[in-house]
């Protein structure tokens, strides 16, 4: 969080001048070199600036994340979005370990299974990079003004 916080907010700065989507991809690209450091990490040191880096992503990715999909879904029904979204972070943290523990059982080391969460990364780019976000955009607008109208 010490880390991270700050991050946020440049990750946010950065977001204003090439967008949330290229921002969020940055943060995909980094946390696969941050992958690969800790496939070769070999000391104490090593660690702490891993935890660092890791910071410096997850505070501004989760963030953009957020605010992205904020943007994608009508605002009265939040609620049932954001839960949707709190779903599959459980799932990350389920299947995660899962695929960690799955490549140092098939392999016999740990350093592959760090190796093994670049999939995520990667097919988290694809699917970012299919997604039509100015319809999304447009969709939740059109969706929040017909919910208005009904309302009145």
């Amino acid at each position: 969080q010490f880390v991270g916080i700050p991050f946020a907010f440049l990750f946010g700065g950065l977001a204003g001048r090439i967008g949330a989507r290229r921002a969020i991809f940055l943060g995909l690209l980094v946390y696969v070199g941050i992958s690969i450091f800790g496939f070769f990490m070999k000391n104490e040191r090593d660690f702490l600036v891993l935890a660092v880096l890791v910071g410096i992503v997850q505070g501004g990715t989760q963030a953009l994340s957020r605010s992205l999909f904020a943007t994608l879904i009508p605002r009265d029904r939040s609620g049932e979005f954001f839960g949707f979204f709190a779903v599959f972070e459980k799932f990350a943290g389920i299947f995660g370990p899962a695929l960690f523990a799955l490549a140092l059982v098939v392999t016999g080391s740990g350093r592959n299974g760090i190796l093994s969460v670049i999939a995520f990364f990667v097919v988290g780019g694809l699917l970012l990079s299919r997604g039509d976000i100015e319809a999304g955009q447009r969709q939740a607008r059109a969706a929040e003004l017909e919910s208005a109208a009904t309302s009145s």
